[in-house]
């Protein structure tokens, strides 16, 4: 464990002088919950701190950056940031997921890889760094891993309107086809595709087929960006 939490430190770029917050940021509930342990003893406390931490550092930055942004538009992109997609996708920079401490049921389940645990455990972990080292490590990771790619992220916003507009302009066909459906009724897991033209676009994941869709428009988005040069006006 203690090695693996060295390379996942230096994939971060910040060890900690007291490795035990990393390993409460990176402990599941179904870990705490499956060893009778306290709620405490869980990350979820470390993701509420490290949200308030990664919206103060956002905010910041969107409000010393030029040309001037109105307040309206910074809320707007501020939610794109900070989103649990573009959260989970950061979290994939460093393989988050593969360290995440899951109990027995949840680790047979594979779900340290779905959006909603590894952008938890992204926030937690930007908890952790601040009560370890302070503002400014945490500062610079989420400059590094969330603020350095303010345009593609900030597609996040509007993604299937923006997505719907450049193929109407393009006279294209668009579906959101489902590859995946599974769960209980009360906690279903979606996992759709966006379909151009009968060619295989981004994929995206949630709980709601809502929430996939606009995750598929955002990854297809960034595709056709990449493959193309396309700019997508975000504000």
């Amino acid at each position: 464990m203690e090695e693996n939490l060295d390379k996942l430190q230096d994939a971060l770029g910040y060890h900690f002088n007291n490795v035990g917050l990393l390993k409460h940021a990176l402990t599941h509930p179904s870990f705490s919950n499956e060893n009778g342990e306290p709620k405490e003893a869980s990350n979820q406390r470390l993701e509420f701190l490290g949200d308030a931490v990664l919206e103060l550092i956002s905010s910041v930055f969107l409000f010393n950056r030029t040309p001037v942004l109105q307040e309206g538009v910074m809320t707007k992109v501020r939610a794109a940031l900070v989103c649990e997609p573009t959260l989970a996708e950061a979290a994939r920079k460093v393989n988050l997921g593969d360290y995440i401490i899951l109990g027995k049921g949840e680790a047979r389940e594979g779900i340290n890889n779905r959006d909603s645990v590894i952008s938890d455990a992204f926030e937690s972990v930007i908890g952790a760094m601040y009560l370890d080292g302070g503002l400014e490590p945490a500062e610079k990771f989420v400059k590094t891993f969330v603020l350095s790619d303010i345009e593609n992220t900030g597609l996040y916003r509007d993604a299937k309107t923006v997505l719907q507009e450049y193929v109407s302009q393009n006279k294209m066909e668009l579906e959101y086809r489902v590859i995946e459906e599974t769960g209980p009724c009360h906690d279903r897991f979606y996992r759709v595709q966006a379909i151009l033209n009968d060619k295989a676009y981004g994929i995206g994941e949630g709980s709601s087929k809502k929430k996939s869709e606009q995750g598929a428009a955002y990854q297809t988005l960034k595709q056709i960006k990449a493959e193309t040069g396309y700019v997508f006006k975000i504000y």
